[in-house]
């Protein structure tokens, strides 16, 4: 499995089959100046509505897409929504949120939207073991650098991805990675954006890649 950052929350995952999954599919403008997204997907999942995660008629081809909770099959891929909110006061100042889970070449990713809260026990229990998780960690938005290492150790991902922070393509009042990643061991900085994983090669402790964005 490869799984490029592209910017943002959006990422192409792409099986060695050549299933293409992108999430979270942003729109310029605004506080979001990352190019825009021209890669092709047969499948795309939008956490919510809002612009910078929702912007579906970016991507190319004709992915299906899935914005639901529950259970969704395509092209031999389950993919499991999980409810969830946008905030810390169950979705009254931003709205929901879904968290999608999904398994590609025998490893198990976990997408988290812009999850805005530490997760419950139910949703620990419903997400099950995840090996590649990808979460925000800038704050104001969504869960910072404290809540964000909460939820890793909650999960407690082979391989953790930090997405939605500040760079010099986000003008959003959020923080850059490097909040997240004080005092952590086990941090990887690529000068690349994207990353090839194999089930058998993922670490036995927990391992933060940081990767580039490609646009």
């Amino acid at each position: 499995m490869k799984i490029k950052w592209l910017g943002h929350a959006s990422f192409l995952i792409t099986s060695d089959t050549g299933i293409r999954v992108i999430t979270d599919p942003y729109a310029t403008g605004g506080g979001i100046k990352y190019g825009e997204i021209t890669e092709s997907a047969d499948i795309v999942t939008v956490s919510h509505g809002h612009s910078d995660h929702n912007n579906v008629a970016a991507v190319g081809g004709k992915p299906e897409v899935i914005s639901k909770t529950g259970i969704t099959r395509v092209k031999g891929i389950e993919f499991k929504g999980i409810p969830s909110y946008h905030d810390e006061t169950g979705g009254r100042q931003r709205g929901n949120n879904i968290i999608f889970c999904f398994g590609v070449d025998g490893m198990k990713v976990c997408h988290l939207g812009d999850l805005g809260h530490q997760l419950s026990d139910k949703q620990v229990s419903d997400l099950g073991g995840v090996d590649i998780l990808l979460i925000p960690v800038g704050g104001y938005y969504t869960i910072d650098a404290k809540v964000a290492t909460q939820v890793c150790n909650q999960l407690k991902p082979k391989v953790i991805i930090p997405m939605h922070f500040k760079t010099d393509k986000c003008a959003y009042p959020i923080s850059s990675v490097d909040e997240f990643l004080k005092g952590k061991e086990g941090v990887k900085k690529l000068d690349a954006s994207g990353a090839e994983f194999k089930r058998e090669e993922l670490p036995d402790t927990a391992q933060i890649i940081v990767l580039k964005p490609e646009l």
